[in-house]
């Protein structure tokens, strides 16, 4: 008998699953707004953190402008939001990885698991490295090519806005290794393939890099350069794991 005979088993075997997904949704949510609360009394000094790279490379009082008028309040409190969204991060993922991994294989258990640590850590990675390196050395570019008679006067939330799509754009690239093991387990291309198709790799990520970074080729290299380094790392990793997934 199918669950279109029977409807209300359909309903009945839906119900505990829509109520265990609302409740990791509400831990989840009650994780965030905990450190939400825990960073909001710091919001200003958070955001005197995040501009330093930039504070860094203005002339000798040099500072960044608010033109809105509510921008000196609203702006710290919105990278409050992203500084809490991205610390509580391991709690969400822990709680989306709980409500799917009892539907899961033993194997498949084995190996999404450190692929979501590692995930996250490289999430992680990528942003400090965007923030220690990157962001440094563009703002220098940048300061060395402004043009004579020019003031450099950034308002707060344009460079909140700028900074937080660097964060992410470097963020997410860094996953590159995690999406070429996915890739590979799943058996949609192959090591060899990869490697193959490495030639097309480096220049899909020498364009990306161009796309995603400031106007500098400086940062453009800096992003490049880590992102050809993790497609090999990307294909060693897959071609150690793929034969233990497959006599697993």
């Amino acid at each position: 008998m199918s669950f279109a005979d029977d409807p209300e088993s359909l309903v009945g075997g839906l119900i505990p699953h829509l109520l265990e997904l609302r409740m990791r949704i509400l831990r989840a949510l009650i994780g965030v707004g905990i450190v939400l609360a825990a960073t909001m009394p710091f919001s200003n000094q958070l955001y005197g953190w995040l501009a330093q790279p930039l504070l860094r490379s203005l002339p000798a009082g040099g500072q960044l402008i608010a033109t809105g008028v509510a921008s000196p309040f609203v702006t710290p409190i919105k990278l409050s939001f992203f500084v809490a969204l991205m610390a509580a991060m391991p709690w969400v993922l822990y709680q989306a990885w709980a409500f799917v991994a009892p539907g899961l294989y033993q194997r498949e258990r084995r190996i999404a698991s450190p692929l979501l640590a590692s995930a996250m850590a490289l999430f992680y990675i990528g942003c400090a490295f965007a923030y220690f390196a990157v962001l440094p050395a563009a703002f220098v570019f940048l300061a060395h090519t402004t043009p004579p008679g020019v003031a450099r006067m950034t308002d707060i939330n344009a460079y909140l806005d700028f900074v937080l799509v660097i964060f992410f754009a470097f963020g997410l690239s860094f996953e590159l290794p995690v999406a070429l093991v996915i890739a590979v387990l799943m058996g949609v291309v192959t090591t060899r393939q990869l490697r193959e198709w490495r030639g097309y790799a480096v220049v899909a990520i020498f364009i990306l890099a161009a796309i995603i970074t400031p106007p500098d080729i400086v940062s453009q290299l800096m992003l490049a350069i880590p992102m050809c380094l993790l497609y090999e790392a990307g294909i060693l990793v897959a071609r150690a794991l793929k034969p233990n997934i497959a006599t697993a």
